[in-house]
């Protein structure tokens, strides 16, 4: 007897690993660029400036006060909160863009990138409004690389795996 399930069209699943993965690592590259590049594009002296920037979401405008040198709190509050967005970020990418290639991955996460930073700036500013601050072009161009390196290594590491729609068995192409 035929089985029902051939006549289903397959459809590629998300590869969850591979997401946090890009996650990951465009998160690194971001906050590469968010200590390097961007206080010198802004003019924001240092990087801990940014560090204390990011930090200040999870734990308040207190810790923007001068000066703006060491603090293990704000950089341990920076990465965990940074890299907590960049993997959230890197699942959105990679749910939306995960069927159509390499290219796709790459220019979409752009775009993504893009929506993200107004996202970011544009509406998160109402609650935190010394983030508006930092809605310059520099920081766009950050969100836009983080974007299409999390789509571009999703589709790197992705492992094609096809369902049948409707079926509940799946096979690894």
């Amino acid at each position: 007897m035929d089985d029902p399930t051939k006549e289903l069209p397959l459809t590629a699943t998300l590869d969850w690993g591979a997401a946090i993965w890009a996650g990951f690592v465009a998160g690194t590259v971001s906050f590469l660029l968010y200590l390097f590049f961007v206080p010198a594009a802004v003019g924001a002296g240092n990087a801990w400036v940014i560090i204390r920037l990011m930090a200040s979401v999870p734990l308040g405008p207190d810790v923007l006060a001068p000066p703006a040198t060491f603090s293990a709190a704000a950089l341990i509050a920076a990465l965990v909160f940074h890299f907590a967005l960049a993997v959230v970020m890197a699942l959105v990418i990679a749910y939306v863009l995960h069927r159509w290639g390499m290219l796709t991955g790459i220019l979409g996460g752009a775009v993504f990138g893009l929506v993200f930073f107004a996202i970011n700036y544009y509406t998160l500013s109402y609650f935190f409004p010394y983030l508006f601050a930092m809605a310059h072009w520099s920081v766009l161009l950050v969100h836009m690389i983080f974007g299409a390196v999390a789509g571009g290594i999703y589709e790197l590491c992705e492992v094609e795996i096809f369902e049948r729609e409707g079926a509940a068995t799946g096979a690894q192409a």
